[in-house]
C-alpha cells in the first residue's frame, strides 16, 4: 500500500497519526474532535485521489468520529458519519464492512432505530 501522499503534505502515516493522537486526547475537552476531523479531511483527500488504497483508511477515519461522537452522547451527529462509512466500507467488503456494520447499528440504536439496527447485525453476521 502506497503510504504517502503527493507534494501537499497529506499522507496515509498522518491520517493515522491524526488518529492515533486524537485517541489520547479524549479527556481534553474538543480537541480530540478536531484532530479527527483534520484526519477525516485528510483521508477524504487521499480518497479522492485514490480510492482502491485510501478508502479503507477514510472508513477507518469516519469510524474514529462516529466513535467518538457516540462516547459523547451524541448519537444524532455520528449517525451521518456512520452512514458514510458504511456506504463506503460496502465497495470493501469483509472486515471493513463488519465494523461499520457494528458501528452503524449502535448509532441506530442509540436513536431507538432498534428495527433498522437489528438488520444491519444480522447482515453483518453473515458477512
Amino acid at each position: 500500500m502506497a503510504r504517502t501522499g503527493s507534494g501537499d503534505g497529506i499522507s496515509a502515516d498522518a491520517v493515522e497519526g491524526l488518529l492515533a493522537y486524537a485517541a489520547t486526547q479524549r479527556g481534553f475537552g474538543g480537541a480530540a474532535m478536531r484532530t479527527t476531523e483534520r484526519a477525516i479531511a485528510g483521508a477524504r483527500v487521499l480518497a479522492a485521489r485514490d480510492p482502491v488504497t485510501y478508502t479503507g483508511l477514510l472508513v477507518r477515519a469516519l469510524r474514529a468520529g462516529c466513535g467518538l461522537l457516540m462516547s459523547r452522547g451524541r448519537p444524532a451527529r455520528a449517525l451521518p458519519l456512520a452512514e458514510e462509512a458504511l456506504e463506503l466500507a460496502r465497495s470493501l467488503g469483509g472486515a471493513p464492512l463488519v465494523m461499520a456494520l457494528g458501528c452503524t447499528a449502535e448509532v441506530l440504536t442509540a436513536l431507538g432505530r432498534k428495527e433498522e439496527a437489528f438488520i444491519l447485525l444480522v447482515e453483518a453476521e453473515k458477512e
